[in-house]
């Protein structure tokens, strides 16, 4: 049993420098079981399979997988997997947009010109958030595991927009790239982590992100579309950041991944990036 393969580089401003994706097509036959065995195999932080849809609005449908399990929407998987169905040859009913099916339902992702070294641009409209208060315990339990002091964070709360974030608003990016987690006191206490501090003015970036899964198996993510998705949604909204800024990911990981954000007039945020295409191939199983 054959399927088409692909390895993409998400968010990636160059090859290698982004969070890398594999991508598994015409993965209808496969069960569950196969699915995560094959991202637990594979091992990045996401493997997704397309499926046709059973939406009729939509274009494709995707499941994805971490090494621990399976996500209901996760961000640079969305942006990797609209770029593998069109480097398969597949045609969009609209100009410009694909509608991909997930767990959370439809997700529009907007298509733009290659940029002149041949990465697709992208952007995925982000799906609705829930912003949900942390427990003081559990807030403290979480800092300590960080290594962080309480003056070190400005704001906190959950984050849910499918996947749900412990998400953490340091006084500065320094702090933020300061952080030594303790994984496993992290995987005990049950939280992915995603944190974020400002740049001081003059570089490309305005904040600096991480990300750690420590209850998904993912110790640290290179680059996290559906945190900086939740990210920009609390942040916009609380009058922190402006409506349009640019998020960088995965310096500690010797990555150089950048997040394009914009709220439009309506109020819907687009989360953005390049993908680069690297690895075409077959999957024999």
């Amino acid at each position: 049993m054959t399927h088409p393969f692909l390895q993409l580089d998400v968010f990636a401003p160059a090859p290698l420098r982004g969070n890398p994706l594999a991508v598994v097509d015409q993965a209808d036959d496969l069960d569950a079981a196969t699915l995560q065995s094959i991202a637990c195999w594979l091992g990045l932080s996401e493997t997704t399979f397309l499926l046709k849809p059973s939406a009729p609005e939509a274009d494709y449908r995707v499941r994805i997988f971490t090494p621990g399990g399976e996500l209901p929407f996760a961000g640079h998987p969305t942006l990797g997997s609209c770029a593998a169905w069109l480097q398969l040859g597949r045609k969009p009913r609209r100009d410009g947009v694909v509608i991909q099916q997930c767990g959370v339902g439809l997700v529009e992702v907007r298509v733009a010109a290659p940029d002149a070294s041949g990465a697709k641009q992208l952007a995925f409209a982000a799906p609705p958030m829930r912003e949900i208060p942390i427990e003081p315990t559990l807030l403290h339990n979480v800092a300590q595991a960080l290594g962080l002091e309480r003056d070190d964070i400005q704001r906190s709360a959950w984050l849910d927009n499918g996947p749900r974030w412990f998400c953490l608003w340091l006084r500065s990016a320094e702090r933020v790239l300061a952080v030594e987690p303790d994984h496993a006191a992290l995987k005990r206490l049950g939280v992915n982590v995603g944190m974020a501090g400002r740049h001081a003015a003059g570089g490309d970036a305005a904040i600096e992100v991480r990300f750690f899964g420590s209850a998904l198996n993912v110790p640290e993510d290179p680059v996290t579309g559906s945190l900086n998705a939740s990210l920009a949604q609390w942040l916009i909204g609380c009058g922190v950041l402006p409506s349009a800024y640019v998020a960088a990911q995965g310096a500690k990981l010797g990555r150089a991944g950048r997040v394009h954000i914009e709220r439009d007039a309506a109020g819907q945020v687009w989360v953005g990036g390049a993908v680069q295409p690297l690895i075409t191939g077959t999957l024999t199983l």
